[in-house]
């Protein structure tokens, strides 16, 4: 006992223990991270929305459902790379640095983008068309691999413990914004120069402009500093076995030592994404090819959607901040499975209302994912290997159950003839997300593993020191008094 109350009370903070953050910092930090999330979303929503005209252009041969398939084929082949990107950048992030990576990865993604705009089509140069196309495509998923879990483990690692929430999900409103603005753009052009106009040289409009926004991106990337939770972890570990430790090390441990973390964060990572691709990613597709609903019309509502997210999805991460991520994930999933088959007979419906409403329901479930994970899926690690350990699960997770979604959702339809396969494979998503979120330690208002507390002000700071001297000094006395009467409280319980 008394070596315990010893150790109990080496535990107690003092204000060297806690960071307090530099606000205009942790906004840099924030808009710079969220703008590499926004440009690879901006290019997923030019792509999903452009699956049937990029079928014409790159698959011209076969028919219009054999030229979606073939188009979410290639889309899925980048997401086959990301594991092997995320096993590269995730532990060379916990090593070298995030911002360092987060740079690089950001010059990968603008540049394959970028180059899909400047490719021939298959009447041009015959099947090398396509094969450039899935080699732009290994590109982009190889640097995504690195990309969402390093954006979400540097805002992490910025962020005061109580407002990780909040500022963790301005990433994902990245995300949507970013798709908003991709497909937004497709749709006027869509409208300008209509299908045979997309079709002839249109299509390569949206894909140019991710050359600016690169640069733009790459420009805030290369302004900022280190995290305080990376730099006191290195100063730590200097000259210590952890840092000297391999990839190959790392990431024996990340499996070894972290594996309920990582199915966790695995499982989380399912419901989300398979959530978000069948909304932002199949739903047009769905809409136009397999219920013959006008294109424009599918386009706006899915569109709309997806503002409906951004302007409620800070909402979600401050709510995330103050009634916990724990609950709001298990809320989401139960609520999925539920509602999962009304919503996609509401989009079968027909017209304009009740496929917008169908389609309000998927978003508002979606958003609650949205807005809740770049704050949760960090904390699962502790500070040494939180981007590598990170990147590897998200990827995996993504690989198998998120972006191969269009592609397994269009397939079984295509095989089945059966429309509500979308709500089935929801509804599987929705269990297992409720399963993962039932194991999950809370996190909200707590330090992240491996690291201090961090605040906003130096008020805070002292305030919390105080309050942890005060808890250490009650403890202390618990101890003592056990010490003194060991069955004293045994007495007071009955």
């Amino acid at each position: 006992m008394l070596r315990t109350l010893l150790r109990r009370r080496k535990k107690m903070l003092t204000i060297e223990d806690v960071t307090v953050t530099d606000r205009p910092e942790v906004h840099r930090a924030v808009s710079a991270a969220a703008l590499g999330n926004m440009m690879e979303w901006f290019d997923f929503g030019v792509y999903a929305y452009m699956a049937a005209t990029l079928g014409k252009v790159f698959f011209p041969s076969g028919s219009s459902g054999a030229q979606v398939i073939a188009a979410f084929a290639t889309f899925a082949a980048a997401f086959v790379v990301r594991p092997l990107g995320g096993l590269v950048f995730g532990p060379l992030g916990d090593r070298i640095g995030r911002q360092k990576v987060l740079a690089a990865t950001m010059i990968m993604m603008a540049v394959s983008t970028f180059a899909v705009g400047l490719l021939p089509a298959y009447a041009t140069v015959g099947v090398a068309a396509p094969v450039l196309l899935l080699v732009c495509r290994l590109v982009q998923g190889f640097s995504t691999g690195g990309e969402y879990a390093g954006a979400t483990t540097y805002i992490a690692e910025y962020a005061p413990d109580k407002r990780r929430g909040f500022l963790g999900s301005w990433l994902d409103f990245g995300t949507f914004v970013g798709y908003a603005l991709g497909s937004g753009l497709v749709t006027v052009l869509t409208a300008a120069l209509g299908t045979d106009g997309m079709t002839d040289w249109g299509w390569r409009l949206p894909f140019l402009v991710a050359g600016p926004l690169g640069l733009i991106g790459l420009y805030m990337r290369l302004r900022l500093e280190e995290t305080p939770a990376f730099r006191e972890s290195e100063a730590e570990l200097a000259g210590a076995e952890e840092a000297r430790q391999s990839g190959h090390g790392r990431l024996k441990e990340i499996f070894t030592g972290h594996w309920h973390a990582v199915l966790i964060c695995m499982g989380l990572v399912v419901v989300y994404n398979v959530t978000n691709y069948v909304v932002t990613s199949y739903l047009p597709t769905f809409m136009t090819e397999t219920l013959g609903q006008n294109p424009t019309t599918a386009q706006l509502l899915v569109l709309a959607t997806m503002l409906l997210v951004a302007l409620t999805i800070t909402t979600v991460g401050r709510r995330s901040d103050t009634w916990g991520r724990r609950p709001l994930f298990m809320a989401g999933s139960a609520a999925l499975i539920v509602l999962a088959v009304p919503a996609v007979l509401l989009i079968r419906a027909g017209g304009v209302l009740l496929p917008a409403l169908g389609c309000f329901v998927l978003g508002l479930l979606l958003v609650v994912f949205a807005g809740t994970s770049a704050a949760t899926l960090p904390a699962l690690f502790p500070t040494r290997m939180r981007y590598g350990a990170l990147s590897v699960s998200y990827n995996i997770s993504v690989s198998l159950f998120g972006g191969t979604t269009p592609l397994v959702v269009s397939a079984l339809l295509e095989s089945t003839g059966n429309e509500m396969i979308p709500a089935y494979y929801l509804m599987g998503a929705g269990v297992i997300g409720f399963l993962s979120a039932f194991f999950l330690h809370e996190t909200a208002g707590k330090p992240l593993r491996g690291s201090g507390p961090m605040v906003e002000t130096p008020e805070q700071a002292r305030r919390l020191v105080a309050r942890s001297r005060t808890e250490a000094g009650r403890r202390a006395r618990n101890v003592w008094t056990h010490l003194r009467h060991p069955g004293h409280r045994h007495h007071e319980k009955h």
